[in-house]
């Protein structure tokens, strides 16, 4: 790394967090690079703040995050999390996006700044995808899909053609949509769940074909 440029910042320490880091690290490898010491520092909030060092990598607290330093992506889970987290960082903080280097994407995709996309993961043609995505292990996604800020999958979930997500949609693991689906803001699609209907009401929805839990919402 060089004297000026700045470290990345992977903001939280749970399992996503640290799976980003190995994304960070195989990209850095297929790039020639085996070293990435001193180049990634993990983040965590004061109140969180549990130790220095998580698999061998430095953790800093929020308070000690300065913008000209770090370059950011947000390794949480939950997308309504990382939008809150997102939030609170300074105006100026510059987001950064990690893509495994086994992912296959066409040119014709464009992704959202602070996004991670994981190991195996296929991306066709004429795709935008928002700010901060996270696609895990093995997520497929067909043509001509719009997908909103905070979209984020477990691994598995495949999506068909010319879909159209709001912003904070997530997809359990292996949960399928069938081509032509449009989905509102603030959707959970459950473990295994099959989507052959739009979905224009905020919840979870579980089960083939899904339906809304009625005691769970999302705001």
């Amino acid at each position: 790394m060089e004297s000026n440029e700045k470290k990345l910042c992977i903001v939280g320490t749970g399992g996503f967090g640290r799976e980003t880091l190995l994304v960070y690290i195989d990209t850095l490898n297929a790039k020639g690079t085996s070293e990435y010491r001193g180049s990634v520092v993990f983040m965590e909030s004061d109140q969180s703040f549990n130790g220095t060092e998580v698999m061998g990598i430095p953790v800093i607290r929020q308070s000690e995050f300065d913008p000209n330093q770090y370059r950011v992506v947000v390794g949480i889970g939950d997308p309504a999390t990382r939008k809150k987290v997102v939030a609170q960082l300074p105006g100026e903080t510059e987001f950064t996006s990690l893509i495994h280097p086994t992912a296959v994407i066409s040119d014709w995709v464009s992704i959202g700044a602070g996004s991670v996309v994981t190991a195996g993961t296929i991306v066709t043609c004429n795709i935008k995808l928002g700010k901060h995505t996270q696609l895990n292990l093995h997520t497929t996604i067909g043509h001509d899909c719009t997908i909103g800020n905070y979209f984020t999958t477990a691994p598995g979930a495949k999506i068909s053609g010319i879909c159209e997500f709001g912003e904070c949609v997530y997809f359990g693991t292996s949960a399928i949509v069938r081509q032509g689906i449009k989905i509102c803001d603030n959707v959970t699609i459950g473990m295994g769940g099959v989507v052959v209907k739009d979905i224009d009401v905020s919840g979870v929805y579980v089960g083939n074909p899904v339906k809304r839990l009625e005691k769970h919402t999302r705001k």
